[in-house]
């Protein structure tokens, strides 16, 4: 019979779960967390638990490097010991727990030879007095795709990017929110760590939380006059963000336990819109629409800030599939919208596959439309138009104030 974990590694146990399910799996942390953290009942273990996997994802390159520089043979990249010091050497160089703390919490993961392996392996660096790079090593395959895309000051970028996560950026429905920097009219940041719900304005619906850069794609329709249509809809922030702007909206996705999240949205800021549960690749509305949002769905590599389980787990294979994917939703939401109506399409991606070739392929095949250009006064300070019209946002924009996601998007005009 199992004896029961001592105070403290339960939480590191479901920690090495999260990381199992992303390393090993290829799942999102958000994937894995019902399964990893089932076990686990206060809010504060789970909360550490996610942490301490999120700060091992940050760091794995230079995490790893530091365990074989302390072994003689290497150990396998899926050896329950390597998961172990990776939890135990992230809790005392990221997230500041004492040695002897960080090193008794995971040793009951690990049995036998094992665990005097990871004692070992761990007192050595320990004495050793390591640190951990400012900033962070990205893998080398993430690193070599964006060198190649963009170049080696991206990467860079990217990199200062991973070393800390970012601040909290809010929304505001109607101007009224928690003081803070203002990036553009009705936006404000605040320093990450604010316990959200005690926020002023969150039980009165004031405001929800959104990145800078994925509030734009919706900002970009403008004021409400008449039907929008935002697909791949959920969690909301973009539904509610037409809605508060006027626009009567249909919010389209096909998950209904996102879904869920979205109306428990719009029923906290008291927002309303047509929550529909389908394949946007698929559905019909009933009459064209007057604006078209498509966030479509992607690899996500430009949140890798708040979500650094992606430069682990998505491959070259996957972003062709989602490029796929994109592709048949924008030929599929083209038909949704009358003529001289406007359409965005964005992506939370740093692949050109998932943005400049999708809208060379589009216009390509849609001869009825048009590239509606993106002015640099619809954007904060900092980011601007591309010479082509749309907005590609890369590691390295508002790094000053903070920085911001990765994304695309362009805006079409339908002429015909």
């Amino acid at each position: 019979m199992n004896q029961p974990l001592p105070p403290g590694a339960p939480a590191r146990q479901a920690a090495l779960r999260l990381l199992d399910a992303v390393l090993r799996r290829g799942e999102t942390i958000e994937q894995a967390a019902g399964r990893a953290l089932a076990s686990i009942r206060a809010d504060n273990d789970r909360a550490l638990a996610r942490a301490i996997a999120a700060e091992v994802l940050r760091h794995l390159p230079d995490l790893d490097a530091l365990i074989d520089s302390a072994t003689r043979a290497r150990l396998p990249d899926d050896a329950k010991a390597r998961f172990a010091l990776r939890i135990a050497l992230a809790q005392m160089l990221a997230l500041g727990t004492p040695g002897h703390a960080a090193i008794a919490t995971v040793l009951p993961l690990v049995d036998g030879g094992p665990r005097k392996l990871v004692h070992g392996v761990f007192g050595t660096l320990s004495r050793r007095e390591v640190t951990l790079p400012d900033p962070p090593t990205l893998p080398a395959a993430t690193a070599e795709r964006w060198r190649g895309q963009w170049g080696g000051g991206v990467a860079a970028a990217a990199a200062r990017a991973m070393a800390t996560p970012p601040p909290l950026d809010l929304t505001l429905k109607s101007g009224d929110g928690p003081e803070g920097r203002e990036l553009l009219p009705g936006h404000r940041r605040l320093p990450r760590g604010a316990a959200i719900p005690d926020l002023p304005g969150y039980d009165a619906g004031a405001w929800w939380v959104q990145d800078i850069a994925a509030s734009l794609p919706a900002r970009l329709l403008g004021p409400g006059n008449g039907f929008a249509i935002d697909a791949c809809a959920a969690p909301g922030g973009k539904t509610m963000q037409l809605a508060a702007a006027g626009w009567t909206v249909t919010a389209i996705d096909i998950a209904e336990s996102r879904l869920a999240r979205l109306r428990a949205n719009l029923e906290r800021t008291g927002l309303s819109a047509e929550v529909v549960a389908g394949d946007a690749t698929s559905w019909r509305p009933s009459a064209p629409a007057d604006a078209v949002l498509i966030d479509a769905p992607c690899s996500a590599t430009g949140i890798f800030r708040r979500h650094p389980d992606v430069i682990h787990r998505v491959q070259p294979v996957l972003i062709d599939q989602m490029a796929d994917l994109q592709r048949h939703l924008l030929a599929h939401a083209a038909g949704w919208l009358r003529k001289g109506g406007r359409m965005v399409y964005a992506t939370c991606s740093l692949e050109r596959a998932e943005g400049e070739e999708q809208v060379a392929a589009f216009l390509s095949a849609n001869r009825g439309f048009a590239i509606d250009p993106i002015r640099a006064d619809e954007l904060p300070a900092g980011i601007a138009p591309a010479p082509e019209d749309w907005v590609r946002i890369l590691p390295g924009a508002l790094e000053e104030a903070g920085g911001c996601d990765g994304f695309f998007i362009a805006r079409f005009v339908r002429a015909g």
